[in-house]
């Protein structure tokens, strides 16, 4: 199996910025190219804090947008293409459309840092691509986490 077109789903989690670096040395690694995406929810930010909807989501995609940039520039110093893409919805279902619509070889996701009694280790956005997925995908833990220490 070849991985050209690696498809990573970024966050400002730990584990969301430890799947970002992974996609990044995997594609350098294979000469592959990257295409970061970042899922913003639809008016979930805005009904959590009751604020004003368009600034909140204006500073909520503008969070979204110094992310991608962040993904390209780790890229670049690699030497890796890479292009961005921002949606807005529900993230697992973007994420796999954007991985049909690109043709993705592989989709590169953080695992969540939340820990809950039925999910410990994958948050319910992975999990779902998981599910739903045709697709390889590379589930990547934050920086310096070892199962032992879990």
């Amino acid at each position: 199996m070849s991985f050209q077109q690696i498809l990573v789903a970024v966050d400002d989690s730990p584990a969301g910025l430890a799947a970002a670096r992974a996609a990044v040395d995997l594609a350098a690694d294979l000469g592959a190219t990257v295409r970061a995406i970042t899922v913003l929810r639809d008016h979930v930010l805005t009904g959590a804090i009751g604020g004003e909807p368009a600034n909140t989501e204006r500073r909520l995609a503008a969070g979204g947008r110094s992310l991608l940039a962040w993904v390209v520039d780790l890229a670049s110093a690699r030497g890796v293409s890479c292009d961005t893409v921002e949606q807005d919805g529900d993230p697992f279902r973007r994420i796999l459309d954007e991985a049909d619509a690109w043709d993705a070889d592989l989709i590169v996701m953080g695992r969540s840092d939340r820990r809950g009694p039925s999910s410990p280790y994958l948050g319910s956005e992975t999990a779902h691509v998981l599910e739903f997925t045709d697709r390889p995908v590379l589930v990547v833990p934050r920086a310096g986490e070892r199962a032992r220490d879990r």
